[in-house]
């Protein structure tokens, strides 16, 4: 998979936040080397969150993301702002942007503050130099620190400064670096990887009805191919349908069987005990970072009554299928399972409430679409509320009564 098609979820998030009219648009365009964003002299022009992929090295593939002004006014202002907070959840890197001429403003303190809560790295981008000449936080350096220090530390805003300028370029090419910069060396993680070695077969089993994607697999499905290929795995992509009859005709046992949540129940029936068995879903719970909470969560679900509501939430939005597995499959495997009246509502995208404690169980899909840092945020956001949550794999085959044969390849996460 090349750079320009790394999904977002696999994109380290950077987000260029300040005032309107502070240069934010001016400076990302500046970054991008395009017109990416709408650039005016007219206050509050950016309205949405701009988002941009692109690779920025050494981190590799990013996604810049431009957003409204933070201290929008009127009531469509307070939706711009609260756009901007949902940005900051997702955030892996914040700029802040400062106007040179203008100095740091009680905004400016209020977003540092939100960076600080969230403990995301952050940059403060001094712009239009070009205007203003010497920057007022290079030449009192004293002063600023001390209007800083409630907020953060200031020997982070000493070295995290940078004077820039969108129009002569001033600065641009250290801002790149120093984003390049900004995260310590990650730990690899795999899809699946990890769990085989080179030349074991692993089969992937793939629905093909009325709610699968035309012409193509769901990323899910081809991340989990793309791992076993650069482990030196053998993956054997087939249908439930034809899984009875293929399973002979491999030379070996497979040494793993991974398949779509909702075919759980028949792929199980079909595959031996003595085959690890897992799915997609709890592949990607784990990758996430989210599985051990995931499975604790699922035990909510024996203790549903009449009148409880249950959240389903999926991280992207997408055109709903006839039998869709958030809005129709899991809502009547849950009647059926539970036997009770359960009111089941739906979120999707940015759309995740931030008051879950009306719920006494939230479903979140698998994430693929999210960053690790959105999903955690999620995760964390529900248990500080004391509301349980679980993924869609989990709950499938805590309903199918598969769950620890689905669980056991990756045990290891749950200790």
């Amino acid at each position: 998979m090349g750079m320009n098609n790394t999904p977002a979820g696999e994109r380290v998030h950077i987000g260029f936040f300040g005032r309107r009219n502070a240069g934010k648009s001016s400076l990302l365009n500046a970054v991008t080397g395009q017109e990416l964003a709408v650039v005016s002299e007219v206050r509050g022009t950016t309205t949405d969150p701009v988002y941009k992929a692109m690779e920025l090295l050494p981190l590799g593939p990013v996604m810049l993301i431009d957003t409204p002004g933070f201290d929008d006014q009127g009531t469509l202002g307070e939706q711009r702002i609260k756009k901007t907070k949902q940005v900051l959840e997702k955030t892996d890197i914040g700029v802040l942007v400062v106007d040179a001429g203008e100095g740091l403003t009680d905004c400016d303190r209020e977003l540092l503050a939100l960076f600080k809560e969230r403990e995301i790295p952050f940059i403060i981008a001094c712009t239009k130099s070009d205007i203003t000449g010497e920057c007022p936080m290079q030449s009192d350096e004293e002063r600023e620190c001390a209007q800083l220090r409630e907020t953060v530390r200031a020997e982070n805003l000493i070295t995290n400064v940078i004077h820039t300028s969108a129009k002569t370029g001033a600065g641009v090419s250290e801002l790149k670096e120093k984003l390049a910069a900004m995260l310590p060396d990650q730990e690899e993680r795999h899809l699946v990887a990890d769990l085989v070695k080179p030349m074991d077969v692993v089969v992937l089993v793939v629905p093909i009805d009325s709610a699968a994607p035309k012409g193509r697999l769901i990323l899910p499905q081809q991340q989990t191919i793309r791992d076993l290929l650069e482990a030196g795995a053998v993956p054997v992509v087939v249908r439930e349908t034809e899984l009875k009859e293929a399973l002979p005709k491999l030379a070996e046992k497979p040494a793993l069987v991974i398949t779509d949540s909702q075919a759980f129940a028949e792929v199980a029936a079909i595959v031996p005990e003595d085959i690890p068995l897992t799915s997609f879903s709890i592949l990607m719970a784990r990758y996430k970072g989210f599985l051990k909470i995931a499975a604790a969560g699922v035990k909510a679900l024996d203790s549903l009554k009449d009148g409880d509501r249950v959240l389903i939430a999926e991280g992207c939005t997408h055109h709903r299928q006839c039998d869709d597995i958030g809005t129709v499959k899991i809502p009547r495997f849950l009647k059926k399972y539970t036997g009770k009246n359960i009111v089941i509502e739906t979120a999707s995208g940015t759309g995740f409430p931030e008051d879950l404690t009306p719920y006494a169980l939230v479903i979140h899909c698998g994430g693929c679409m999210l960053n690790e840092r959105e999903v955690l945020r999620r995760m964390r956001f529900a248990k500080r509320q004391g509301v349980p949550v679980t993924n869609y794999g989990i709950v499938i085959a805590q309903m199918k009564g598969i769950l620890a044969r689905s669980v056991d390849p990756v045990a290891d996460m749950l200790l």
